[in-house]
């Protein structure tokens, strides 16, 4: 589907997605703001958001990991394109979550936001999922107050000796129940979100991993609505969805493509049933240059969400409004820096 058909299919809400944010946020707070690899951006500014998306991945190992894996130029004038495509199809805003000692490389990030003319956004944290063989030895030696710390400093002064600063802090966590150093991993995400406002993007294994690290932010005295549950379509039991929704959460659907598109249509379909959608977050995990595979592998396109799945939304029953909810509404709330506390915390 070409973009001016595009255009025509999508409702006039969505088309315009900039205005309508812009509206809807003008009572928010002048010193509201949004970390993207280019600065400071007023949440106004963030337009159709893709949460949960990838450039460049290396699954070699947290002590292996290097930018002297790849070359960056080769990689940039890969992404690029895609990148532009996704500008082109009405994105303005992409959440890149590759995390640090699996590929993270923001100076990379910058160059393409300024070339493709999307706001980019990194992250700080560590990735304890697929066994822990991307978590780096010091985060074993390290207490959760020394990794709050760590990431908090780069947060406060830029990643990597630069000036770019992280929008969210990614985890990652294998299904529950939490081994030591995940729960750890969770505990130092809340207190790194008391001291920054940035939210807490975990990949989490299935339902029950999503219940204890709620629990754990409880006992650090950080609300559910600080929380997003990456990759939630993987647990089939679907009242940890809503579980998790009714306690302020984010549950996000990514992965979505072709192939999944119905599975991700009943599951949306089901949380709008359930007045839950203002908790729901969409994306399609895509992109992706594979270090270590020649030309870095098969790059899958951002556009899958923007030119089919949309009208799949609408075809399904949901309004212009609920679409403009998940895209717009939904993620500006979660990136807002805005520190998220509970009443009582533990003893």
């Amino acid at each position: 589907m070409q973009r001016r058909q595009f255009l025509k299919t999508v409702p006039a809400g969505i088309a315009a997605a900039s205005s309508f944010a812009a509206a809807s946020f003008a009572t928010a707070s002048p010193a509201a703001q949004v970390n993207t690899v280019r600065g400071e951006r007023s949440p106004r500014a963030l337009g159709m958001t893709l949460m949960h998306e990838h450039v460049l991945v290396d699954f070699i190992g947290a002590e292996k990991a290097s930018p002297e894996r790849y070359n960056s130029e080769e990689v940039f004038q890969i992404a690029l394109q895609p990148l532009k495509a996704l500008r082109e199809a009405g994105c303005r805003t992409l959440v890149e979550c590759t995390p640090a000692f699996l590929g993270r490389d923001p100076k990379l990030l910058e160059r393409l936001a300024r070339a493709s003319g999307l706001h980019i956004i990194t992250n700080t944290g560590f990735y304890g999922a697929a066994n822990d063989k991307y978590v780096p030895a010091l985060a074993y030696r390290e207490s959760a107050n020394e990794l709050a710390v760590r990431w908090t400093r780069e947060f406060r002064e830029g990643i990597d000796g630069t000036s770019i600063r992280p929008g969210v802090i990614k985890i990652g966590v294998d299904p529950g129940p939490l081994s030591d150093i995940d729960a750890k991993l969770v505990r130092a995400a809340a207190k790194t979100h008391l001291q920054t406002g940035l939210a807490i993007a975990s990949h989490t294994g299935d339902g029950v991993a999503a219940m204890e690290e709620l629990e754990i932010l409880r006992q650090e005295g950080v609300h559910p609505g600080a929380f997003i549950w990456v990759h939630a379509q993987n647990e089939t039991k679907e009242q940890f969805h809503s579980n998790a929704a009714r306690q302020g959460a984010w549950v996000e659907f990514d992965g979505i493509s072709d192939k999944s598109a119905e599975r991700h249509l009943q599951l949306i379909k089901r949380m709008a049933e359930q007045g839950l959608l203002d908790h729901v977050l969409i994306s399609q995990d895509a992109g992706w240059y594979h270090v270590g595979e020649p030309g870095g592998g098969n790059y899958r396109p951002y556009t899958f969400l923007f030119v089919s799945f949309i009208p799949m939304l609408r075809q399904t029953g949901l309004s212009a409004q609920q679409v403009r909810a998940l895209l717009i509404d939904n993620p500006r709330k979660t990136l807002t820096l805005q520190i998220r506390r509970i009443a009582s915390t533990r003893s």
